[in-house]
Formats: C-alpha cells, sequence, structure tokens
C-alpha cells in the first residue's frame, strides 16, 4: 500500500458510509460508537490472521470465512460487556466496511 493510502481512510467517514449502506431496521441498531467498535473489531482479526503483516507496498490476499470473522466480533461483544449483535446485522456492517474500503480504492495496487 503507497503511503498516500494511509490518508485515504477516515474514520468517521467509514462510519458514515456504513450507516448509510445499511437497512433502515439495522441502522437503528448501531450507535456510531457500536460501529466503530465493530469496524475496529474487523481489523483487530485481520491482524490477528496476520493479514496486516505484509510491506506497505505489498498487497496481502485476505481470505476467510465470513462465520469465523462474525463469531469473532459477536464473542468479543459480549465477552468486552458490550452486548449481544445478531449475526446477520454484523454481516451488514462488515459488508458495508468492505464497500468503504473499496470505495476509497484501498484494496488497489
Amino acid at each position: 500500500m503507497s503511503e498516500d493510502k494511509d490518508f485515504l481512510y477516515d474514520d468517521d467517514d467509514s462510519v458514515q458510509f456504513i450507516k448509510n449502506f445499511l437497512p433502515e431496521p439495522v441502522k437503528q441498531k448501531f450507535s456510531d460508537d457500536d460501529i466503530s467498535y465493530i469496524v475496529d473489531l474487523i481489523y483487530d482479526f485481520y491482524e490477528s490472521k496476520g493479514f496486516l503483516e505484509g510491506d506497505d507496498d505489498e498487497m496481502v490476499e485476505i481470505e476467510y470465512e465470513e462465520d469465523e470473522l462474525v463469531a469473532y466480533i459477536t464473542n468479543n461483544a459480549l465477552s468486552d460487556g458490550i452486548g449481544k449483535y445478531e449475526a446477520e446485522d454484523i454481516a451488514l456492517v462488515i459488508q458495508g466496511e468492505m464497500e468503504y474500503c473499496e470505495s476509497i480504492g484501498m484494496w488497489e495496487d
């Protein structure tokens, strides 16, 4: 990843993008802090799997089972005392985060 791409990702923009991506009934279940927490867990998961260990200029293939990531998020939310999230809702937040990353060209060479 080039140095310029480090500055493309904006936490606040990510949260707003995801909120706009979510269907209204799901959107109402999450505060901005909830979404930010979930996004942090997504990247914690990536880091725990070694997906973020490559050089900044090196693209690393990220492969995982979505169910594994959803379980990671729901289990951490429970153990952190945040609450219980529905797997389907978490999957939509993950999809929204992926769409945000794609919209800013984060995964492009």
